[in-house]
């Protein structure tokens, strides 16, 4: 396998003689054929190709390639966003009746979207904290559990999931491990090596890195057996009559079934395309990721020792940081570093922290986070307000907390803003 630096600038894409060097942008909703049998092939999946873009298209099909190679899958596509990409990842195996387990401290609109969206559709879901043993993960496993859900690294609690003991009781009771990997990115993590079989992005963060496109991703590892555990799964193991009788799982095997069923089905229906011309701009974003996912940890490490020490902090989260909870968890999983966002409590409760927030001037308040320019937000108030105080007690998430995403600046300029807005608490 190629070096996965290598894989972020040349992955995906090999032009042949006189072909573009960069990826095109292929900016056209359908594509012609000679005949209707020739089209007619595409619509029986008998051939591959390109016939309407609300499907697949080229440039996204290149973008989803890197992807797929860089976290070590078979297949790959992407989504209009990563709301999108954990609801198809999630859809394409789970239907009403069903039932997921996932852990608690994820992204607050995920939560959202499993507790109140997917449950209005039959799905029930059990949340359960990142920190569970196994006997308490294995007790959440119902009969018609369909996978197990987790982040990476949790957004914004910044809990490490133990990958490895998810996919072990997930794969004991015959249901894939799905991991959100949006703040690792595969550049500082691949779960498939550690027994994920479904990873999922946002790459509006730290793949496309400018704020400049909202996308998502859908990797398959290509090692789950489907048709062993063909009881659970019919959608992918029996017969699909939208598609003259295609059994997803026979025809393209495990390597290829789950991703050509949620563009086959769900894409087709439900339409969350990413556009050519985004999809252009996340592979300029991974181009660059392996060098400033480097700089993002280097400043997270610097910026979290600083709070760490400082008076008017009540506590700092941060996986890098010697002493954090999730410290060990970080080296095994992420040995280079986890991403470059600290959480911290501002003493003072929420009160300091909305006097913290008014104070800063070079770190922008914004409801984003892994972008090359610093940002903040206070989630009680803004991404996680939504929850209950019990439910944002369960994610991890406390009135004080402020998320902080250490862009690509001085290091030093970033510690200034931080202390001269820490002085208005006192």
């Amino acid at each position: 396998m190629k070096n996965i630096d290598t894989i972020c600038v040349q992955g995906g894409y090999t032009p042949k003689n006189g072909e573009p060097r960069q990826i095109p942008i292929v900016q056209s909703t359908t594509f012609k054929y000679d005949t209707s049998e020739d089209m007619g092939k595409l619509f029986d999946l008998e051939a591959s190709g390109y016939f309407y873009t609300r499907l697949q298209n080229p440039t996204n099909d290149y973008v989803a390639a890197k992807l797929t190679e860089m976290e070590g899958g078979t297949a790959g596509m992407l989504t209009s966003s990563g709301q999108a990409a954990n609801f198809f990842a999630v859809f394409n195996i789970a239907t009403s009746g069903d039932h997921v387990v996932s852990s608690a401290n994820i992204y607050g609109g995920t939560f959202n979207l499993f507790s109140v969206t997917m449950k209005k559709m039959g799905i029930d879901f059990t949340f359960i904290s990142p920190d569970s043993t196994e006997e308490e993960i294995e007790a959440a496993m119902r009969p018609n559990t369909k996978a197990v859900f987790g982040e990476t690294v949790a957004n914004p609690s910044l809990a490490v999931l133990d990958i490895e003991l998810f996919a072990k009781v997930a794969h004991r009771h015959g249901v894939p491990l799905i991991i959100d990997n949006t703040f690792a990115t595969p550049v500082n993590c691949r779960p498939i090596e550690w027994g994920a079989d479904i990873v999922t992005h946002s790459t509006t963060k730290y793949i496309d890195g400018h704020g400049v496109s909202v996308g998502g991703a859908i990797i398959d590892s290509g090692k789950f057996d489907w048709m062993a555990h063909a009881d659970k799964f019919p959608g992918l193991c029996t017969p699909d009559d939208s598609y003259h009788g295609i059994t997803y799982a026979t025809k393209f095997g495990k390597e290829g079934a789950f991703i050509t069923k949620a563009t086959a089905q769900l894409m087709r229906d439900f339409g969350a395309i990413q556009s050519p011309q985004h999809a252009f701009y996340i592979n300029l974003g991974l181009e660059s990721l392996h060098v400033r996912m480097a700089r993002h940890v280097e400043n997270g490490k610097r910026v979290a020792e600083f709070l760490k020490n400082h008076p008017l902090v009540d506590w700092v989260t941060y996986p890098d940081l010697e002493g954090d909870k999730y410290y060990d968890l970080a080296k095994k999983y992420c040995p280079n570093g986890t991403c470059g966002v600290v959480s911290f409590g501002v003493k003072g409760g929420r009160k300091g922290a909305e006097q913290f927030m008014k104070s800063l001037r070079l770190i922008a308040i914004e409801t984003h986070v892994a972008d090359a320019r610093s940002c903040c937000l206070h989630p009680a108030n803004a991404t996680h307000r939504q929850m209950t105080d019990d439910e944002l007690v369960a994610a991890g998430i406390t009135p004080d907390l402020v998320r902080l995403s250490c862009g690509l600046e001085s290091a030093d300029d970033l510690i200034a803003d931080l202390s001269q807005a820490l002085d208005t608490v006192r």
